[in-house]
């Protein structure tokens, strides 16, 4: 069946969880999911408001790559505590909710204090405190596959004080984006003795709740996460009692809320879907917004045959950009957000494209000759080396996500069509995304029906943020290697690319500590960028925010954000 359908993300397998667990310090099993009010009681209840969103599918981890999804940004806002969050301007703004105070107490080494309120607390009782910054720094700076992990990588040690309520961060060196970090903290008493560790956490549930609102139940089978006001937590309490999270079906969202079985929705849109809401009036008010991801290529160097630069430079001369960006989009509000620039997204202050002339559109010519030049020739059956070895490439997607999976699968036909063997397949995206490139003994991974491969090339999102210089510096940092001198071999990649690159490195280095600003940077980075080949943007992804007629209080949120921050304040309007 090919993939290239409606955005319908695929169902999870297997029977998933619930949600908050006691106090011991490792979760119990998951009982059964509980039963969650038919759609129309639902539809007609003044204390609950229903949200239609693409997928209800786990996982939840807000912080890796693997789990990036609209639902779980949403669940994130909802439930995890964080120091500070996006204001309507997209400035940082202190959560007053969590916190008391935070200040930089020391310039040499950089340091910031951060002192939490007494009263907040996890759901289980647990106050948030000290451990689980330390948590989170911690994984952030070790494990592969997380979302914006370079300032995490500057600190150097994370004291606690005043019995956990004041924490004490060291850098390595200054880091101007500080104010970025510790959003969506973990209950680090729960997840750090977690069967499977980090990559296991959060991968079907909701350990516990650090927000205004807590899990109820998510219930795969039938699509819906059942959300209920936190009645643990100490600030200001939610305006309705529950929210419920339904998956929409393939057709989208506009006939729920014609029927008015959804107050509001939050899903990806294609031309289709489009007309659909458009042709509901004024009985919805629509606006666009962006998600904090990027669509894009990766070609990794890690092994051959893409560790030679002419050939990446061949394989990239192959790809339809054009067409991979139209199926991507299906000609939704994401259309008009193409990725024409390696470092900057389309929603970010002084994007512009860069995307040289020659690069617009496939050029079989250039890459036959390139092809050749690296020693390949062309057969009946197609290109192949020296010793008759077909050149071949996997593909990958994180599992069935769209609009990922369909892009590599179309992908793939292309480089098929042109004599190179590619195979698209879809490994699970938690297994996918931790694998260390840098790992000369990394083991092959199931490609999602039982074979083992070697991801060549990697389709996937990338991270934006109202923080570019991290951005930059998360996708392209090398690191240090456990070697005994330091020569260029003791740098390794330190990114999902599997790319490390010594004159791009300093520049990582300068422009993530201040020493350089990045859009100084930007014409020397943007050329270099396009002419390694390793990652091809396409575009950022956006969603359609379709809001009824029986909700207030609903707005498109901060840049980045979305919706859910406001959750608190939201109200059922009823006649």
């Amino acid at each position: 069946m090919s993939r290239r359908r409606t955005w319908r993300v695929g169902a999870a397998l297997g029977a998933v969880l619930l949600a908050v667990v006691g106090c011991t310090s490792t979760p119990p099993p998951p009982p059964p999911p509980t039963s969650v009010p038919p759609s129309p009681t639902a539809s007609s209840t003044p204390d609950q408001i229903v949200i239609g969103v693409d997928s209800i599918a786990g996982g939840y981890n807000p912080h890796q790559l693997a789990d990036m999804s609209t639902t779980t940004t949403a669940l994130a806002q909802l439930l995890l505590p964080s120091v500070y969050r996006l204001g309507p301007d997209g400035k940082y703004q202190l959560d007053k909710t969590l916190m008391r105070s935070v200040e930089v107490v020391d310039e040499d080494p950089f340091t910031v204090a951060y002192t939490l309120r007494q009263d907040a607390s996890w759901s289980d009782g647990a106050p948030i405190a000290a451990e689980d910054f330390r948590y989170l720094a911690d994984q952030m700076r070790t494990q592969p596959g997380t979302v914006g992990p370079a300032g995490y990588r500057l600190i150097t040690d994370v004291q606690s004080r005043e019995g956990g309520k004041r924490v004490e961060v060291t850098f390595a060196k200054r880091f101007p984006g500080w104010r970025s970090l510790f959003a969506n903290l973990l209950p680090s008493h729960l997840l750090k003795d977690i069967p499977g560790g980090w990559q296991e956490a959060m991968i079907s549930s909701y350990p516990a709740s650090g927000g205004p609102y807590a899990i109820k139940t998510i219930d795969v089978g039938r699509g819906e996460i059942l959300i209920e006001r936190n009645e643990r937590y100490w600030e200001k309490p939610s305006a309705v009692d529950q929210l419920i999270l339904r998956a929409v079906d393939s057709e989208g969202p506009a006939e729920e809320l014609r029927n008015n079985n959804l107050q509001f929705s939050l899903t990806a849109t294609d031309a289709g879907r489009m007309a659909d809401l458009r042709a509901l009036g004024k009985a919805v008010e629509l606006h666009t917004v962006h998600r904090p991801q990027v669509a894009e290529i990766a070609l990794r160097p890690v092994r051959e045959p893409l560790a030679d630069e002419q050939v990446r430079e061949a394989i990239a001369a192959l790809i339809d950009r054009d067409e991979l960006i139209r199926i991507g989009t299906g000609g939704g509000p994401a259309e008009k957000l193409r990725a024409d620039a390696q470092v900057l997204a389309p929603s970010q202050r002084a994007y512009r494209a860069t995307l040289p002339a020659d690069r617009g559109k496939p050029d079989p010519q250039r890459a036959e000759s390139l092809l050749r030049q690296a020693g390949y020739r062309l057969t009946p059956e197609g290109w192949a080396d020296a010793d008759g070895e077909p050149l071949s490439l996997v593909v990958a997607s994180p599992g069935e996500q769209e609009p990922y999976a369909s892009i590599a699968e179309r992908l793939a036909e292309q480089l098929t069509e042109a004599g190179v063997e590619a195979k698209a397949v879809q490994p699970d995206p938690r297994e996918l995304y931790a694998v260390d490139p840098a790992d000369p003994d990394a083991e092959p991974i199931d490609d999602g029906s039982g074979n083992e491969v070697f991801v060549d090339v990697l389709v996937g999102p990338r991270a934006v943020s109202l923080e570019p210089a991290t951005d930059f510096a998360s996708r392209f940092s090398c690191r240090k290697a456990d070697t005994s001198d330091d020569t260029d071999a003791d740098f390794e990649p330190g990114n999902v690319a599997g790319w490390c690159d010594q004159y791009l490195q300093s520049r990582v280095d300068d422009v993530l500590t201040g020493e350089r600003s990045l859009r100084s940077e930007l014409g020397s980075l943007e050329p270099r960028l396009w002419r390694e080949n390793v990652t091809i943007p396409l575009f950022q992804l956006a969603d359609t925010l379709a809001v009824g007629r029986d909700v207030s209080g609903v707005t498109q949120g901060p840049p980045l954000a979305g919706p859910f921050g406001s959750a608190v304040n939201w109200l059922r309007i009823t006649e």
